[in-house]
This record gives structure tokens, C-alpha cells and sequence, in this order.
């Protein structure tokens, strides 16, 4: 990075730390080459990853330890909260977002031992199952190219291919930094939906051996946004086309975001959840 001098200090200050080992690659080579750099030189039985902007509790690695001490685990996840939560309405959407990814999605998914992404930000993994897929992680193509994105989730859908378990663990608490403006943030949406499409159709084949509750969440999350953009567009073009208001449309898309923002409210025993249906018009 351009600002590397500014952790030096950093570095210095672990530099007789045996347990400690700081490595400075010559040059920026992306997030997954990185990895694949540390994940090599690594020794222990488990490996951490935690995103630099991101600050987990204390207790987190304990907890995630105790998941993987069952041999079928390839990998865990904790749970994600927006560190800047109370900086702007934005902030405090995407941290709402983090909560029903968490506890509604990956909650569901890992009683069945599948998580389908365990998220970079704080993710634990077996070092022997990591060692097997390192070669086909490290060379994953799209479009004829390298891939530069959706790292988490199709290190995840490798580990799944592997016949490994990935799960969530949802006291192990980790702070990540999110996107305060709405530009940066429809970006990173952006990016991370590529992701979900590219290694969806990579993951279709593990469907079938897999509990069929995870074919409906598939294709619920796949097939869900589109069908709002879909419903969107319609109506808009009714409104433009017959000049008639497309009211079934709009209350449909109400009444769902309603439905689904009370029941967060009520899980979280938190009243602000009815407050994520303003997240609806920007998803």
C-alpha cells in the first residue's frame, strides 16, 4: 500500500515477539494472493483471517476454536457488526443488513452445516483442508481472466466441494468499518453480487447433496433481487406507458418489506429493524 511507512511503528513494536511474524510482500498483489503468502508460510493446525479494518472481541478466537475442534469443520465465521454504526443513516442500514445476513441467513444455513459464504472480515479455517484447495483458489479464471473478487465466497464453496462443513458462530463478535456514503457502498454491493451469481452457478453442482432447505435458499437469493428489479422496472413503465398507478405492485413490495422488517424486529427484540425497510429502494 501507499501509506505502508505508517505501520511501521506497528511492525517495530512486535519485531522481538517469537509468536509474530510480519510479512511485506515487494509489491500490492491483491487481497487473495496475499492470503495464499501468509496461509503458506503458516505452521498452525488453524488459520484466522480478519480483514484490516475490522476488530474482533476478545473472546473471538476461543470461540471459533471450539466450532473447529470437530475434524468435519472446514471453516467458521463469527458474527458482523458495523463499527460505525452511528455515523450516518446509511451506516446504520448496512449494520441491520449485517445482522439478518447473520442471524436469518447464515443462522439458517449452518444447521445444516453449509454455510454458503463465510465472510473475510473474521473467518477461521483448517490449515490441511486449506493446503488441498490452495492451488485451485489461487488459480480460479473468470472471463479468461484471473479472478480479483469474491474471495470469502468461493474459498467457502471450495471448502463445501471438499466435503468440509463450514458453520457460523454467532457470539464470536468482529467490528468491521462499512461504507458511510451511498456511492462506495452501491460498488461494494455491486462487486460482492458478482460474486454471488459467478459462484452460484459454480456451487449449483453440491445442491443435490445438500439439505434441500439450501436449494430454496439458493435460488430465493438469487432469483429474489431480480424479480424486485423486474417488478420495478414493470411498474414504472405502466406509469409511464397508461399513465394508471401501478398499486398492487407497489403495495406487494410493502406488505413483503413489512413482513420481513417485523419479523427481524421481533428476533432482535430491537424496534429499529422496522426501520430497514428504507434499505428496500436501494437494494
Amino acid at each position: 500500500s501507499a501509506n505502508v511507512g505508517a505501520v511501521a511503528p506497528v511492525h517495530a513494536s512486535y519485531a522481538y515477539d517469537p509468536r509474530v511474524s510480519v510479512i511485506l510482500l515487494p509489491s500490492n498483489v491483491g487481497k487473495r494472493k496475499a492470503q495464499i503468502a501468509a496461509i503458506r508460510r503458516s505452521f498452525g493446525d488453524l488459520v484466522l483471517n480478519v480483514d484490516s479494518d475490522t476488530e474482533i472481541a476478545p473472546d473471538v478466537v476461543s470461540k471459533l476454536v471450539c466450532k473447529m475442534q470437530d475434524p468435519a469443520v472446514g471453516a467458521a465465521m463469527g458474527q458482523l457488526t458495523a463499527s460505525n454504526r452511528k455515523d450516518s443513516w446509511l451506516t446504520r442500514l448496512i449494520d441491520m443488513e449485517y445482522w439478518l445476513a447473520c442471524n436469518e441467513e447464515r443462522a439458517a444455513q449452518t444447521r445444516f452445516g453449509a454455510v454458503m459464504c463465510c465472510c473475510g472480515p473474521c473467518a477461521m479455517y483448517r490449515r490441511s483442508a486449506l493446503m488441498l484447495l490452495l492451488d485451485q483458489y489461487e488459480t480460479q479464471f473468470f472471463r479468461g481472466k484471473p479472478s480479483d473478487f469474491g474471495e470469502d465466497r468461493h474459498l467457502t464453496i471450495l471448502m463445501l466441494k471438499a466435503g468440509f462443513r463450514t458453520e457460523y458462530v454467532p457470539d464470536a463478535i468482529a467490528a468491521t468499518v462499512v461504507p458511510d456514503r451511498l456511492l462506495p457502498y452501491l460498488r461494494q454491493q455491486l462487486r460482492w453480487a458478482r460474486s454471488t451469481y459467478r459462484d452460484t452457478l459454480l456451487g449449483l453442482h453440491l445442491l443435490p447433496g445438500l439439505d434441500r432447505y439450501l436449494t430454496l435458499d439458493v435460488v430465493g437469493q438469487n432469483l429474489g433481487p431480480l424479480l424486485l428489479a423486474i417488478s420495478s422496472i414493470a411498474a414504472l413503465a405502466q406509469l409511464a406507458l397508461t399513465g394508471s398507478v401501478p398499486w398492487w405492485t407497489g403495495l406487494t413490495i410493502v406488505a413483503m418489506t413489512m413482513i420481513r422488517c417485523s419479523v427481524a424486529a421481533v428476533r432482535a427484540g430491537e424496534l429499529r429493524f422496522l426501520g430497514f425497510a428504507l434499505h428496500t429502494p436501494i437494494n
